[in-house]
């Protein structure tokens, strides 16, 4: 059996990919800053509509054709951090649990990517809720759709467990001196995108339970949720700046996280 480690071309694949995820946060969490405080050109969206702002801006498409890269970049990393669990997770029940996360983080960013492409040919690949509405009207479809938003949930609830604890902090190599800044940022952010998950998969369940396939609501809903309520402006002002944090933090990710990869060759 001979070893192969990843050369640096991969790595830099990755670390665009974690790039790539930062700025279509910072773009996510920027227009719903604008949002709360009443500023033009402010929005709730979710990732799909970062791209489409992104695209309209000079040279959108070609940034937007590094972002594809990028997105494309990062998925493999995912993939490959599932399979070869780089991150040492292990095989127990936690240990599946989060390398199945890396693996539907793979299959995410990927159909981000494709539906980017699709954006930049002129071709029209649905919007999140596209052929929700047959799946819903089985019974299995439901507790499919039930079952995601319970997976959801979850991760939102590990997204808050790991930047409470800075968890992430044992995968980087952040120097010392710039820990000051970079652990309240990333951990700022963390919470911020859980309490948005757990929000998301909290409309699935709803969405399930109530059988209304039609009305699948994902991040941009959770966002203009927040905006609704009687504290509207500050508590979408507090998690669209946790969401840019979060952006901050994959940019962080993009230098200082380790990409540790070998591939076994027999």
């Amino acid at each position: 059996m001979t070893e192969i480690t990843a050369g640096k071309p991969f790595a830099k694949l990755a670390r665009l990919g974690y790039a790539a995820r930062g700025v279509v946060y910072l773009t996510v969490g920027g227009l719903a800053l604008l949002a709360a405080a009443g500023k033009g050109g402010g929005e709730t969206t979710d990732s799909k509509g970062a791209l489409v702002k992104i695209m309209s801006q000079p040279f959108g498409d070609v940034i937007l054709v590094v972002l594809i890269v990028g997105l494309f970049g990062y998925a493999a990393w995912r993939l490959v951090q599932a399979v070869k669990d780089t991150d040492e997770h292990g095989t127990s029940g936690k240990g599946l649990a989060v390398r199945a996360g890396l693996l539907v983080s793979a299959v995410t960013h990927s159909l981000l990517a494709l539906w980017a492409i699709g954006m930049l040919a002129g071709v029209s690949l649905g919007g999140s809720n596209s052929g929700s509405q047959p799946l819903m009207a089985s019974g299995w479809g439901q507790a499919v759709f039930g079952l995601v938003g319970v997976a959801v949930v979850g991760a939102g609830l590990a997204h808050i467990y790991k930047g409470w604890t800075a968890r992430f902090e044992r995968y980087m190599d952040v120097p010392r001196q710039k820990r000051i800044w970079t652990t309240p940022v990333c951990r700022f952010g963390l919470i911020a995108r859980g309490v948005v998950w757990c929000m998301v998969g909290a409309f699935l369940i709803e969405s399930a339970w109530l059988a209304r396939g039609g009305d699948v609501r994902g991040m941009a809903a959770a966002l203009e949720t927040l905006r609704s309520t009687s504290f509207g402006p500050w508590l979408l002002g507090v998690v669209a700046a946790g969401l840019f944090a979060f952006g901050l933090y994959s940019l962080l990710e993009a230098v200082y996280r380790r990409v540790d990869v070998s591939f076994s060759d027999v």
